[in-house]
Parts: structure tokens; sequence; C-alpha cells
């Protein structure tokens, strides 16, 4: 990446801001990358971190175009809680942190099925 420091605290918008630079893209080239779903404007208020918590379809556009890790980016925004490595705690520690809201179990599920049918997209 670029020359400052990025490891797994810095904030979602820093770490965007590298990855692009890293790329040797340009705002407007990431918004053509993605069919102008994502504007440079908004990719900008992104990395500037006026906009902490992008969709989930705006953070997977931005892991393909970038080849980075999907659940990382989630991570980053705050849906999902990371874990070590081997840990084999419950599901919901692992799974998304909706603000101020606690998943059924059901709507955990569903999500769940949701990230694994985004993964199933991503293999083809």
């Amino acid at each position: 990446m670029s020359g400052e420091a990025v490891n797994k605290t810095t904030p979602l918008g820093q770490f965007l801001s590298a990855l692009r630079i890293s790329k040797g893209l340009t705002l407007r080239e990431v918004e053509e990358a993605t069919n102008k779903e994502i504007s440079n404007a908004y990719l900008s208020q992104l990395e500037n971190g006026h906009i902490k918590k992008p969709s989930p379809n705006i953070l997977y556009s931005l892991a393909i175009i970038y080849g980075t890790s999907y659940e990382d980016l989630m991570s980053r925004a705050g849906y999902i809680l990371a874990t070590s490595k081997g840990d084999k705690t419950s599901k919901g520690k692992r799974l998304a942190a909706f603000a101020n809201q606690t998943l059924t179990s059901e709507e955990e599920e569903e999500l769940l099925k949701y990230l694994a049918f985004l993964r199933s997209k991503r293999r083809r």
C-alpha cells in the first residue's frame, strides 16, 4: 500500500484511500470502474471519514475493484465483528453489529445466507 501505516485498526476511509492510491486509481477512475454506482464525490466523502458506514453493496464493489477482502471492509465498517483466527465462538460474536439492534436468530440466519450468496457470486 502507500507509505502510511495501514493495519487492522486503520479507519475504513483511510484504508480505502490507501487501497485506491496503491492501485494507482483516481476517484473518477473508481467511479467509472463501478459503472457510476459509486460517484467520485461519494468516494471522496467516504475516504475523508464523512461517511463511516456505506452500504454492503458499496463495500462489495470496492472490494472487487481493489482486490481486497469484502469481509475486511465489512468489519472496518462495523457490520461484522472481527474475531481472532481459530475463534470458534458463537455466530453472534462474528456477525453484524447493526447499530443499536439486537438480531433475532432468524435475522442472523438470513444475514448468513445473504453473505453466502454474495460469496457465491464472487466465485463465478
